[in-house]
C-alpha cells in the first residue's frame, strides 16, 4: 500500500511545461483544481470545486469539468469510478495505482501498480495489457469483514 502524496503545484514545474508543450495555457483556474486535487487526494468534480471555491468563488462547476478533462488527456491527473458517484481524480505525480473499496465502510485504499505484477504477468501471457490505473477492486476490509464473523 502507498501513503497519498499530495505535491504542491508551484513547487513542481513539470505540470506547466506539459501544459505548455500540449498548446495549453497557464491559467489561475489551472493552478488551482490541480492544486485541489492534489490536496484532496481523490476528489469527485464537485469536491475539487468546493475546495477551489474557498480560493477563488468565481470558478464555476463547467470550468472545472472542463480543466479536468485538459489535465487528464495531457496525464497529470486520472479518473476512476469508486462508486456509484461521479467519477473520482487523483494526481498521476508520484505513483502509479489502482484502488480498493470497501463496500461496508466506502474506505479507499490506493495500492502501488507494482503488488499486481503476478496479475498483469497472467494477463500478459494472454496477449493483454491492461490498464491499472482505472482499476478499482471492490469488496471487504479486515476491519468490516471481522463484523461479519
Amino acid at each position: 500500500m502507498v501513503e497519498e502524496d499530495a505535491q504542491q503545484p508551484s513547487r513542481d514545474p513539470d505540470w506547466r511545461v506539459a501544459l505548455r508543450d500540449k498548446g495549453y495555457r497557464l491559467t489561475p483556474q489551472r493552478e488551482l483544481i490541480l492544486a485541489a486535487v492534489d490536496e484532496l487526494g481523490h476528489a469527485t468534480p464537485d469536491e475539487v470545486l468546493a475546495r477551489v471555491q474557498v480560493t477563488a468563488s468565481a470558478v464555476n462547476a463547467s470550468t472545472v469539468y472542463r480543466t479536468l478533462e485538459v489535465l487528464e488527456e495531457i496525464g497529470l491527473v486520472r479518473h476512476a469510478h469508486l462508486s456509484d458517484r461521479a467519477p473520482t481524480y487523483h494526481s498521476t505525480r508520484g505513483h502509479e495505482h489502482f484502488h480498493l473499496v470497501c463496500r461496508g465502510c466506502q474506505s479507499v485504499t490506493s495500492i502501488d501498480t507494482a503488488e499486481a505484477a503476478p496479475f498483469v504477468e497472467v494477463l500478459a501471457a494472454r496477449g493483454f495489457t491492461p490498464d491499472l490505473g482505472h482499476l478499482t477492486v471492490f469488496g471487504r476490509c479486515a476491519a468490516c469483514e471481522g463484523e461479519t464473523r
